[in-house]
């Protein structure tokens, strides 16, 4: 479920990013408050259930739960920080954009090993 969320909107955001200045997310406080605690629950949910530091995409999984719950908990906190950030980067959009593709590259190689290549892969053979 991670690999085509991490493909699908980081490819979104990189396509749709010079329209999305006009946004004014952090307008409605309420708003900027329920992304964080979302981003922290989701964050947090994943910390939870993968804590498998075994190959190159379970740690991919997990950084990935960590990044959320740290964004979330940042948002939640101090969401100055964030709203500058975000503001520094709209001055940066082909910059940004190469930083979503290359999300969106994570996304994919984590579809391609978590959903294509099982499909492909040889059953065991039967127990004796």
């Amino acid at each position: 479920m991670i690999g085509p969320f991490v493909l699908i909107v980081p490819l979104i955001i990189a396509i749709r990013l010079p329209a999305m200045g006009h946004l004014d997310f952090f307008a409605l406080p309420i708003i900027v408050w329920l992304f964080g605690a979302l981003l922290l629950f989701c964050g947090l949910l994943i910390i939870a259930n993968h804590q498998y530091w075994s190959s190159g995409p379970a740690i991919a999984i997990s950084l990935f739960g960590w990044f959320l719950a740290l964004r979330g908990l940042v948002l939640l906190a101090v969401p100055e920080l964030m709203e500058r950030g975000v503001s520094a980067s709209m001055t940066m959009v082909p910059a940004a954009q190469v930083g979503f593709v290359l999300l969106a590259s994570l996304g994919a190689w984590l579809t391609f090993v978590g959903w294509i290549s099982r499909a492909f892969a040889p059953e065991p053979a039967p127990a004796r």
